[in-house]
């Protein structure tokens, strides 16, 4: 990626580093950071608006290896293909390519996907997400109701980070990839955004209330730190 400097001198940071990476210069950032971006595969270098060409190169000579080592950690980017076997709410499921059929259906645990093969990645997300928050909503509306709160709203992002938020307002947003990970995670997953609506921290209380909800939201929270990323392996 090549950028305008102060000198105007065009640098290629990618020929640099010898990788991808995106390159942004701040004027609220006071000092270098770096971070991946999972959903990208992406090393991110965010500069001071006054940083020189020098103390970049010097910044990411420094940090390379880790840059490697965290790029190397990322699951293989792919699209979904026929025949594909996934993890949907917890359970086994197919992806097959049905161009004889109108509609995309989910039927036997077979996600049967209509249309021509170039759109099967793309047709097998929007199905996967239309299904995600049908059944999200009404597991999120069904907790909400154990702790006599009310949810607003249910909608579904990709976050690059975040798997769900709670607002004030009672409108609750969940990484629609969660969808792929074990059941119990997903679980999890709602019973913390739902008690939020009862505590909006992360006080004993809202642990506690967690806990009432899901006894073995530990072992769940811990699964969603160490193989989360995992679930990014789709583009």
């Amino acid at each position: 990626m090549k950028i305008t400097l102060l000198n105007g001198q065009p640098f290629d940071y990618q020929a640099f580093c010898g990788f991808p990476l995106k390159v942004f210069h701040s004027a609220k950032a006071k000092r270098i950071t770096l971070r991946i971006d999972e959903k990208l595969h992406l090393p991110v270098l965010t500069l001071p608006k006054r940083c020189s060409v020098t103390k970049a190169k010097e910044f990411l000579t420094l940090h390379h290896d880790w840059i490697v080592n965290m790029l190397g950690r990322l699951p293989v980017a792919q699209t979904f293909q026929d025949g594909d076997e996934i993890t949907f709410f917890g359970e086994k499921c197919h992806i097959s390519h049905c161009p004889q059929n109108r509609y995309t259906s989910f039927a036997n645990n077979t996600f049967q996907i209509s249309g021509d093969k170039e759109f099967l990645h793309r047709r097998t997300t929007d199905f996967l997400k239309k299904q995600t928050l049908e059944r999200l909503s009404e597991l999120t509306i069904k907790t909400a109701s154990v702790l006599g709160v009310k949810v607003s709203s249910v909608t579904l992002k990709d976050t690059k980070s975040r798997w769900g938020s709670c607002s004030t307002l009672g409108n609750i947003n969940y990484n629609w990839r969660i969808c792929l990970a074990p059941f119990d995670v997903i679980e999890y997953l709602i019973c913390h955004e739902v008690s939020h609506l009862k505590h909006p921290n992360h006080s004993p209380s809202f642990w506690q209330c967690v806990e009432n909800l899901c006894p073995h939201y530990q072992t769940s929270r811990l699964w969603l730190k160490k193989h989360g990323r995992s679930l990014y392996k789709y583009i």
